[in-house]
């Protein structure tokens, strides 16, 4: 039988907590075990519950979302943050990633897209919204003025493995990947694999970076 993901969710605003308790309560494969209203309490329940992923809200009083979520994922490295906000600008997106999120959606964001988020972090992956997507690509291009790299012989890409950076950069997820390549998710997941070890990088997050320093993706 396939493991219960037990979630938590953190957001100031009771009309949004109620939405996603909804959307997670009439889920198969997914427990809520509790919710918060700001980042200070988070840390409390996590503590006391022990969640598999956090659905986290960014600005909230006492304590925002990235203070908590730095807090949490060093106090418990195995758990998954997915930021879920009404924010998409760099300001926020890159402190929030960088404290340690596995993923970062914008409050639009269909409910099965939610749903998948949490699942992919859970296993290990990323995701980000198309919108948060291109304006990590903006930000990067913006702060990188200089000349593109070379690729080395052993960090090329093949055909495939750009298409799937290609799509990458659009924010789509592994079965949006997948579909729009009539491939399998596990073949995805095996070209995001090779990519990140001929990079040598970590994740998707990290994937997208480095094709925009080498321009192999830009904004349309």
């Amino acid at each position: 039988m396939t493991d219960v993901i037990r979630v938590i969710i953190v957001d100031d605003e009771s009309l949004v907590r109620a939405a996603l308790r909804v959307f997670l309560e009439s889920a198969d494969g997914f427990e809520l075990v509790g919710e918060a209203d700001n980042g200070a309490d988070a840390v409390t329940l996590v503590r006391a519950v022990k969640p598999d992923v956090v659905l986290m809200d960014v600005q909230m009083p006492t304590m925002d979302g990235i203070e908590a979520t730095r807090r949490l994922t060093q106090e418990f490295p195995g758990i998954k943050v997915v930021a879920l906000t009404t924010f998409s600008a760099e300001r926020v997106i890159v402190p929030m990633l960088s404290a340690g999120a596995s993923g970062y959606l914008v409050k639009d964001t269909s409910p099965d897209r939610i749903l998948d988020a949490a699942r992919l972090a859970h296993e290990g992956g990323y995701v980000l919204s198309p919108r948060v997507a291109k304006e990590l690509i903006s930000s990067v291009q913006t702060g990188d003025s200089g000349t593109p790299r070379s690729l080395g012989r052993d960090e090329e890409l093949t055909d495939r493995e750009l298409e799937v950076v290609t799509l990458l950069a659009q924010g789509m997820s592994n079965a949006e990947i997948a579909a729009a390549m009539f491939v399998s998710e596990a073949t995805v997941k095996s070209h995001l694999g090779r990519i990140t070890a001929k990079w040598g990088v970590r994740d998707r997050i990290q994937v997208l970076i480095r094709a925009t320093q080498l321009r192999l993706v830009t904004l349309s």
